[in-house]
């Protein structure tokens, strides 16, 4: 890579880390695994580094890059056993290591990752780059390879849906 290209890829990977990381646990990865996610797209993107940078819109390029290793990920067994230890901690009670506010950030935090847990893998991707990661509505729809109607459609479905969910009444009741 040209140093010009390796300065402005490493300005991309200074400016989208934290942005990947979140989307990647709004998708449904914990922490540990979402920095590995965005550091393997961050890869995949450095060695594409000409098409990423020439595509008409970047940011759709790179979540879909993003969504891709997601399901590759997603696709081995390790993930698949897994899932078993994950339920497991979901049941364990939480603790309180800072204080109130700690509890109180962790208990909604949870509650916002039950609440898009609820949700079917098409809708918690349109809910998590739309206003989680905040692309346009053309862009999700390029980054996840449908028109922007199914975009709307499935924003719609989803919103409905977490709108009544109790986990998230449960925080605005306490918001009141």
């Amino acid at each position: 890579m040209e140093p010009h290209n390796e300065s402005a890829y490493a300005d991309y990977v200074e400016q989208s880390w934290p942005s990947l990381v979140r989307a990647a646990v709004f998708l449904g990865a914990r922490p540990d695994e979402a920095e590995d996610l965005a550091q393997t797209t961050l890869v995949r993107c450095y060695t594409g580094w000409d098409r990423v940078s020439s595509a008409d819109n970047r940011d759709a390029y790179v979540y879909r890059m993003l969504l891709n290793c997601l399901r590759d990920t997603r696709r081995t067994r390790w993930w698949k056993d897994r899932q078993y230890d994950d339920q497991a901690a979901l049941d364990r009670p939480a603790t309180d290591p800072g204080g109130s506010d700690a509890a109180e950030r962790v208990a909604i935090a949870d509650a916002v990752h039950r609440a898009l847990g609820g949700l079917t893998k098409p809708n918690r991707d349109v809910v998590v780059l739309r206003y989680f990661v905040q692309l346009s509505e053309k862009q999700t729809a390029e980054a996840l390879g449908v028109p922007p109607g199914t975009v709307k459609s499935r924003l719609s479905r989803a919103l409905a849906h977490l709108a009544a969910n109790d986990h998230l009444l449960d925080i605005a009741g306490d918001a009141k």
